[in-house]
């Protein structure tokens, strides 16, 4: 995610310079043509076409920063839920029977967090997931179909075998298990962003419009601006195509590009906090690059 305050235009140019650049070579045919080939430039209605379009690329723009900030919102209650989860281990869990029991709880949950933002980004399980589960919990975990789902599966045993030791009543059992509950749901809900794109119709018809849209401009504003055409149906054509572009970069959060959710920089706050609350060395939280991009 770009959490730099200075606006990154040459990013933008840089998503857009192809049609761009085919938008200013279609700008300077019109105009030469227009000066070569004299012709009367239909009365296009630009104004009412471009307000329809802005009114479309605008809505489009807001359902995908709802799913990008739905996305966002899961992983804030996946970052509460861990906390809770490892409050509960540490305070329900006595010392020094459980305190293994303990500890791999919350070791276990830190491995789910960085398995699910693989999960999510398409990503093989990485060294963040496997350090912290033992070598037969790994290879059980990696068994699964969702590695994620099996590592959450491991945890809740381990709960219910706390409860027959005689560790912790029922009551903290449940109560531990609500909270598994919501780590289930939290994923399910990403899980449900990643895998069910916007509707066909919010990508195909923006698209098709917008790009119609710049090949119309020149048309329309060849007499009034005259060889200042290019320059002018150029720069008209890259806001049309930057907000495309918006849309585009928002509605899938979990992408693994510069514009999505930091998962590395939340996984990594959740291990802090956990690694903190059993008494072990945690790391430094992560920062933004020399780009000014949190990953």
């Amino acid at each position: 995610m770009i959490v730099t305050a200075v606006p990154r235009l040459t990013q933008i140019v840089r998503e857009v310079w192809k049609p761009l650049l085919i938008l200013f070579v279609w700008d300077v045919i019109v105009t030469v043509t227009y000066y070569v080939l004299p012709f009367r430039a239909p009365e296009l209605p630009l104004t009412l076409f471009g307000s329809a379009l802005a009114l479309f690329l605008g809505f489009r723009s807001n359902s995908a920063y709802q799913r990008w900030w739905e996305g966002r919102s899961l992983w804030g209650l996946m970052i509460n839920a861990s906390r809770n989860l490892a409050r509960a281990a540490r305070n329900f869990l006595p010392d020094p029977e459980a305190r293994d029991m303990k500890r791999t709880i919350v070791l276990r949950q830190i491995a789910y967090v960085n398995a699910l933002r693989c999960q999510l980004r398409k990503q093989k399980v990485d060294d963040e997931v496997l350090r912290f589960l033992s070598k037969g919990e790994a290879d059980f975990a990696l068994s699964r179909t969702n590695t994620a789902n099996g590592i959450v599966d491991g945890t809740g045993r381990r709960i219910d075998l706390a409860r027959r030791n005689g560790w912790i009543d029922t009551i903290q059992q449940a109560s531990m298990e609500r909270v598994l509950i919501d780590i289930a749901n939290a994923q399910g809900g990403m899980e449900r962003l990643k895998n069910t794109p916007l509707p066909n119709q919010y990508r195909f018809f923006p698209t098709i419009f917008t790009h119609l849209f710049c090949i119309l401009l020149p048309i329309g504003l060849v007499e009034t601006l005259g060889f200042a055409t290019p320059l002018g149906s150029t720069v008209a054509g890259l806001m049309f195509l930057a907000v495309l572009a918006i849309g585009d970069d928002l509605v899938d959060p979990f992408a693994n590009t510069v514009h999505d959710l930091p998962l590395c920089a939340m996984c990594r706050t959740i291990e802090i906090d956990l690694l903190q609350s059993i008494g072990d060395e945690a790391p430094e939280p992560m920062v933004p690059d020399k780009t000014g991009v949190l990953w």
